[in-house]
C-alpha cells in the first residue's frame, strides 16, 4: 500500500479533503499539469518515476521510493520548523523535482497550500502572506518588492547573482540557497543568505559528505537515497557536514598548466558586470586553452582595459578576449547553456 496519505490538516486554496478521490478531482479540474504526478504519488505503488535534470550525468528517468520522498519532506519540515498548518506558496513547475516535492511536503505535513501557475513573478497577483515558499532565482528577482510577505524562502535551480544577493540581505525574510538534485530528492544542504556573506553550505540531518579522488562531492544520504551519490561538483570540504562550492568539474579550464574555476572568476567579476556573462575558453596554441569572457549585450561597454579586471583578478585570471553576444542560450529553467552559448561566437 502507498505510504502517502493526505494529512487531515492539509488544505489547498483553502479547501480541505476527506479522501484522495475528491483531491484528485480538484487537481484534474484546476491543476491538470500536476494531475499525472499526484495520481501516481497517491496510488499503492512504493516507487515513482521522475526525470533527472542532468546534474550528475546525462538526463534520465529514475525510480525513487515514496518513503524517501516522505523522509525528505519530514527533514525539510524539521530543519525549517514548518509544522502542520504552515502557510506555503507553491509556484514551481511540477515538471521538476522541486515542484513535485512542494506537493509532497504540503500533503504529508499538513500545510495550508496556495498554488499559483509557475511564472516569473508569482506574488504579483497574490496578496497573501506565507510562512514558507520555494522559488528559482528569476522569480525571487522579480518578486523583490513583495518578498517580505514570506517568512522563510528557499531558492534553488540556479545560482544567485551578486546583485540579487545584495537585495535579499536587506529583507526581513530569511532566505536560504539550496543544494541538491533529483537523485537526492531536492536539497540536502542549504546556505543562509546573510550580511556576513557566509559561503558554506550546511547539510541537513543524516547527510554525510566526502570527496572522491577528483575532489568532487560525494553525498551519503540514506534516508533519501539508497545509493551513494557521486556528483561533478568540485568543493572545498570543511567538515563532513559543511562545504564550499567551487564549480563544476566539466567547466574547469587548464590554461598554461594552471587550473581555473570559471564560477570562482565569475563570482569576483559579478559586482562589476550587470549583464549575464560567463567565463569560458577557446583553444590556444601556446596555453592549450585561453580564458575568454562572454557578455550578453548589444553594446561594448566593457573592455579588457577596464580597471576592475586588475583590481579583483590575478594576472592569470584576466580574460584574453571579450565576446559580446546579443542573446545567450538558456535551459528551460533559465540556466545558461555554456557550451551552446560558446558556439555562438563562431556564427
Amino acid at each position: 500500500m502507498s505510504e502517502i496519505n493526505i494529512h487531515p490538516k492539509f488544505t489547498l486554496q483553502g479547501i480541505s479533503f476527506h479522501d484522495k478521490a475528491s483531491f484528485l478531482t480538484l487537481i484534474q479540474t484546476r491543476f491538470s499539469d500536476s494531475y499525472s504526478f499526484l495520481k501516481d504519488l497517491l496510488d499503492e505503488s512504493a516507487t515513482i518515476s521522475v526525470h533527472t535534470s542532468g546534474s550528475t550525468g546525462a538526463p534520465k528517468d529514475i525510480s525513487i521510493s515514496k518513503k524517501a520522498m516522505l523522509n525528505s519532506a519530514k527533514a525539510t519540515g524539521l530543519f525549517f520548523n514548518l509544522p502542520a498548518k504552515t502557510k506555503a506558496l507553491h509556484c514551481l513547475s511540477t515538471e521538476y523535482i522541486a515542484g513535485k516535492m512542494m506537493w509532497v511536503r504540503a500533503i504529508y505535513l499538513g500545510w495550508e497550500l496556495a498554488v499559483v501557475q509557475p511564472n516569473s513573478n508569482p506574488l504579483k497577483e497574490n496578496v497573501l502572506s506565507f510562512d514558507f515558499a520555494a522559488m528559482v532565482p528569476l522569480q525571487a528577482q522579480n518578486s523583490l518588492h513583495d518578498l517580505n510577505r514570506i517568512d522563510k524562502l528557499i531558492i534553488g535551480g540556479g545560482s544567485i547573482s551578486f546583485s540579487l544577493e545584495k537585495e535579499l540581505v536587506k529583507l526581513k525574510t530569511t532566505v536560504f540557497q539550496t543544494y541538491g538534485m533529483t537523485e537526492t530528492i531536492t536539497h540536502v544542504a542549504v546556505k543562509k543568505i546573510s550580511n556576513n556573506r557566509e559561503n558554506l553550505y550546511k547539510s541537513l540531518p543524516n547527510v554525510k559528505l566526502s570527496l572522491d579522488d577528483r575532489a568532487c562531492l560525494i553525498i551519503d544520504a540514506p534516508n533519501v537515497s539508497d545509493k551513494i551519490v557521486i556528483t561533478n561538483d568540485l568543493v572545498k570540504l570543511h567538515s563532513n557536514t559543511q562545504f564550499e562550492w567551487l564549480g563544476r568539474i566539466d567547466n574547469v579550464i587548464n590554461s598554461g598548466g594552471i587550473k581555473f574555476f570559471p564560477e570562482q572568476i565569475e563570482k569576483k567579476l559579478a559586482p562589476f558586470i550587470i549583464n549575464p556573462f560567463i567565463i569560458t575558453s577557446l583553444p590556444d596554441t601556446i596555453l592549450g586553452e585561453k580564458l575568454i569572457l562572454l557578455i550578453e549585450t548589444s553594446t561594448k561597454d566593457i573592455e579588457l582595459n577596464s580597471p576592475f579586471f586588475t583590481k579583483v583578478l590575478s594576472k592569470y585570471e584576466i580574460p584574453k578576449a571579450i565576446y559580446y553576444i546579443n542573446e545567450f542560450v538558456y535551459t528551460s529553467n533559465s540556466k545558461i547553456k555554456r557550451t551552446d552559448t560558446l558556439q555562438l561566437i563562431h556564427k
